[in-house]
């Protein structure tokens, strides 16, 4: 396997008031194509942090995160939206849909932003059946043209998946996916995670539920934000 993603000596701190919180102390993390992996640790202990600074939605203070061996921090700013755009699907524990759009064009909405009006307009359909598939094999094919506010927390969450996926990103970052959901709910997005990372998608997940972290290949381990084992 070829690696896809690295960080090296990636160090951050916030203020708080007068107070600087360290939350990064120098992570190293390499990741391989293909790999299925979990970033595990107690709450506050940075991997929310980590998670936020390999998909380029922060930087670090200090140290450098690599997408295919370039270094994230060379990007130009339109290079950077691209890589947000069409290298990374990100899935967060609150799902983030607009509740004005359907699940379908929810799902569509991160096509819309990488191809502009004119391209929007000529890509429309082939986008539109590449949606309906992907929403088709995450159990939504007749949950089209409902609300965010008319479904299941489990399928809100599937419909994140669908449209962190829709660019086809080689990328694909989890934050506590399954952590606003019941344990049966959250299994069935873990299965639906697994049957993706079967098929090559790379997935870095963090968790805090070691169980769930037990069904990556990898366990990545933060403690105080310091790599503890891996």
């Amino acid at each position: 396997m070829s690696k896809i993603l690295s960080a090296r000596k990636l160090f951050k701190t916030y203020r708080l008031g007068a107070a600087r919180i360290e939350v990064l102390k120098g992570v190293d993390l390499a990741v391989e194509a293909g790999q299925f992996v979990a970033v595990v640790g107690a709450s506050g202990s940075g991997k929310s942090t980590l998670l936020h600074l390999l998909g380029a939605l922060d930087r670090p203070d200090s140290g450098q995160v690599f997408f295919e061996g370039r270094p994230v921090e060379g990007f130009s700013a339109a290079r950077l939206n691209r890589f947000r755009n069409r290298s990374v699907g990100f899935v967060f524990q609150f799902y983030h849909l607009l509740d004005e759009l359907t699940v379908l064009e929810n799902t569509l909405v991160p096509a819309m932003a990488a191809t502009g009006v004119v391209g929007w307009l000529r890509s429309r359909g082939a986008q539109t059946a590449r949606a309906r598939a992907l929403l088709g094999r995450l159990g939504l094919g007749d949950r089209l043209r409902h609300k965010p506010y008319q479904l299941s927390g489990g399928e809100r969450q599937r419909v994140a998946i669908a449209r962190a996926l829709m660019n086809a990103p080689p990328l694909l970052l989890a934050d506590e996916p399954t952590g606003n959901l019941d344990s049966e709910t959250g299994r069935g997005i873990l299965e639906a995670l697994e049957a993706l990372n079967r098929d090559g998608q790379t997935i870095v997940m963090v968790t805090h539920d070691e169980r769930i972290a037990g069904r990556a290949h990898r366990v990545v381990r933060l403690v105080d934000g310091v790599i503890a084992a891996t």
